[in-house]
């Protein structure tokens, strides 16, 4: 294999599950070089409270933000990916497949699940960069085309939380052709009538930004999150031009149009639910008003 497609490890990745009952003691510095111990850093939707960053999380924080105390069912759980075209790099793919399945304990890079938020059912399916980089494989597709499938069936609003590198390489073809595959089954949920609320958060790059996470009836995301197709570097050599600051920031994003809303992760619960209410001309509720 070409060495292009050899990736070295950069820094140091923390699994989601790691990251929940975090001992007293331990510390988190921001980007910005703001200093936060962990637990108040969960406590405040790990989000540090002195400089605004939205520390990446997984489905695990996801699903307990936005559904009533936290109960929800997991639908598809079991549902892993398999290595149809045998590749080998560095290291082989099913190694790989379960190399992340352990240090994870997740199946693969997307988790759907069913339960209230605010007393309606919803269905959310929130993607974990956590494995292999969030990447879309086959499964992710899968395991979104069946949430989508679902929401259907039960007349039911659904949520998509984007956080994904793009495609699988592992997966070639295979994983180029979910695009296409779960942007036809959010065109049936269209058909329906039901809402579908998009949430970018950092990064939603790649073959993501390129099918469902642009396709939200409403199209959200987290403050800074990167969002765009290519890397920076990769459309400054195409284009040959300097890029303007901010580029691929959410802020620029939604300035550009392609953003409806952007969204700090306390109000996550309330906005998605006010969208939903208005998507589907409901009266929008007191507890909902109170942060909309």
């Amino acid at each position: 294999m070409s060495s292009w497609f050899k990736r070295k490890e950069k820094g140091i990745q923390t699994a989601t599950e790691e990251k929940k009952d975090t001992p007293k003691g331990l510390w988190y510095k921001s980007p910005t070089g703001k200093i936060v111990e962990a637990d108040e850093l969960a406590k405040n939707f790990y989000v540090s409270p002195e400089d605004d960053y939205h520390v990446r999380i997984g489905s695990k924080e996801y699903f307990e933000i936005l559904f009533d105390d936290n109960k929800f069912k997991e639908i598809d759980a079991k549902l892993t990916s398999k290595d149809p075209l045998k590749f080998e790099d560095t290291k082989k793919y099913a190694d790989r497949l379960k190399a992340a399945q352990a240090k994870t304990g997740l199946t693969d890079a997307v988790r759907t699940a069913i339960g209230k938020s605010y007393g309606k059912d919803i269905v959310v399916c929130c993607m974990d960069f956590a494995f292999i980089g969030g990447s879309m494989g086959s499964v992710v597709g899968e395991k979104i085309a069946r949430g989508i499938d679902y929401a259907i069936k039960k007349k039911l609003p659904f949520v998509m939380i984007s956080k994904s590198g793009g495609a699988r390489m592992m997966e070639a073809a295979l994983s180029l052709m979910q695009l296409a595959k779960t942007s036809a089954k959010l065109a049936q949920l269209a058909d329906a009538g039901l809402p579908y609320i998009s949430l970018c958060t950092d990064p939603t790059t790649g073959g993501t930004t390129a099918s469902y996470a642009m396709l939200g009836d409403i199209n959200i995301s987290e403050p800074g999150a990167l969002i765009g197709f290519a890397g920076p570097r990769v459309v400054k050599e195409a284009t040959g031009k300097e890029l303007p600051e901010g580029f691929q920031t959410a802020e620029f994003v939604m300035e550009h149009g392609f953003l409806d809303f952007i969204v700090h992760r306390k109000n996550l619960k309330k906005k998605i639910n006010l969208y939903i209410d208005l998507i589907q001309n409901i009266p929008v509720r007191k507890e909902e008003m109170k942060s909309a």
